[in-house]
């Protein structure tokens, strides 16, 4: 590598240490900046599955990752009085025991920020304001940090990408909704689960509460279906208050206790369901990964691991490329592009089984549960598709 290519990194969650750590291995000189003062915490168990298995074995943390495992044994459905309606195990939603790996957003954020803290620079509760690039490179402006230049600027940021609004613009062109909302919070086990979930359907709702890190805690879960919502995206009451308005009167199950928990959460989670679809995630020395760049909806399980693949094909291409980041930013998406587009399909389907329309379908959902054979089929077939998506792309040895 002729010199040290100066790398700015935008997000401190998944993708962008993941990214870090590659970049820093392969001879980069790297910052990260993330617009929260610390580390976020809460949010639900991610996915890593096929290829990304490989991702993390390279990078030296499978063991580690694999030992947070959330050990989650299966999904309950229940009526409005708490009575199993049907079930489902986690080997047929695609999550093969000792293969794939479940494991909370925040604990595979420490893992990777502690792979990477002592080699890479992090800059938090600061944001960048403007990109302006000139033949010298990226001149990249702060919210609170005096302006530097950088050879490359890479948005990591998530589905609400602020590297991806500053650079290709409104972030309406290349959402497609799924037209739903989900919120997300910690709390106490006070129901006992043991490694397993519970949900309550009605149409266009769903209510859910799993047990975490070994039962010691749990997640609540609200998913409904809406019309596009109007929201600040900082205001936490606000957006608390839309989950309290969008179940007014359903009392059924645990709805209320959950209410009430949600209005103290501190770690509480919103936003909507949606995808991120672009032509292309790079314009000059600017690129997109993960979220940023091809979001396929929390409920795919799938945004953990494509991010992790992601962050090894863009490191490994620009060293590759030598440098030549016009050409490495290329060969990038034509590596990804299929994976990423496997990967989005299964997003779509599961937003379409999670929220059932009718009582009709719920009723129907609830019997096959109970079917054995029309069971084994079904998730014969889902899981094969699963399989064939999480590894649908094969790793260069960079």
């Amino acid at each position: 590598m002729k010199q040290r290519m100066r790398v700015l990194i935008s997000g401190a969650s998944i993708a962008g240490p993941a990214l870090a750590y590659w970049l820093h291995r392969h001879g980069f000189d790297v910052t990260v900046i993330e617009r929260a003062p610390a580390l976020r915490t809460g949010g639900y168990g991610v996915d890593i599955r096929g290829v990304a298995i490989t991702v993390l074995e390279g990078m030296g943390i499978l063991d580690q990752v694999r030992a947070a495992d959330t050990n989650m044994t299966g999904v309950h459905f229940v009526n409005s009085k708490g009575k199993i309606e049907g079930q489902i195990s986690e080997a047929s939603m695609g999550n093969h025991q000792g293969l794939d790996i479940e494991i909370m957003r925040d604990d595979l954020c420490h893992i990777l920020y502690d792979l990477t803290k002592d080699t890479v620079e992090y800059i938090w509760g600061d944001s960048i304001t403007a990109i302006h690039e000139t033949e010298a490179g990226a001149e990249v402006q702060f919210m609170y940090c005096k302006p530097q230049t950088f050879d490359l600027v890479i948005g990591a940021d998530g589905l609400h990408s602020n590297v991806r609004t500053l650079t290709f613009g409104d972030e309406a062109q290349f959402k497609r909704t799924l037209g739903c909302y989900i919120s997300i919070f910690t709390l106490e086990n006070y129901l006992n689960l043991d490694h397993r979930q519970l949900l309550y359907t009605i149409p266009g709702k769903t209510v859910g509460m799993y047990s975490a890190r070994n039962n010691t805690e749990a997640r609540g879960m609200f998913l409904f279906q809406s019309e596009a919502l109007k929201y600040d995206r900082y205001d936490t009451e606000a957006q608390k208050k839309l989950v309290e308005n969008a179940f007014v009167g359903h009392t059924g199950w645990e709805t209320s206790n959950l209410l009430k928990t949600m209005k103290d959460a501190t770690d509480f989670y919103f936003d909507e369901i949606c995808q991120i679809h672009m032509p292309t995630w790079s314009k000059g020395r600017v690129t997109l990964l993960g979220d940023a760049a091809y979001g396929p909806s929390p409920l795919s399980g799938q945004g953990s691991s494509l991010a992790l693949v992601g962050a090894f094909v863009l490191a490994g291409e620009l060293k590759a490329a030598d440098c030549d980041f016009t050409r490495a930013f290329v060969a990038y998406e034509q590596k990804m592009r299929k994976f990423v587009e496997k990967n989005q399909k299964i997003g779509l389907m599961a937003a379409g089984s999670m929220i059932e329309r009718s009582n009709f379908k719920i009723f129907l959902r609830n019997l096959m549960f109970r079917v054995p054979i029309l069971m084994v089929v079904s998730f014969k077939m889902i899981s094969k598709m699963i399989a064939k998506a999480a590894n649908g792309i094969e790793l260069k040895d960079y």
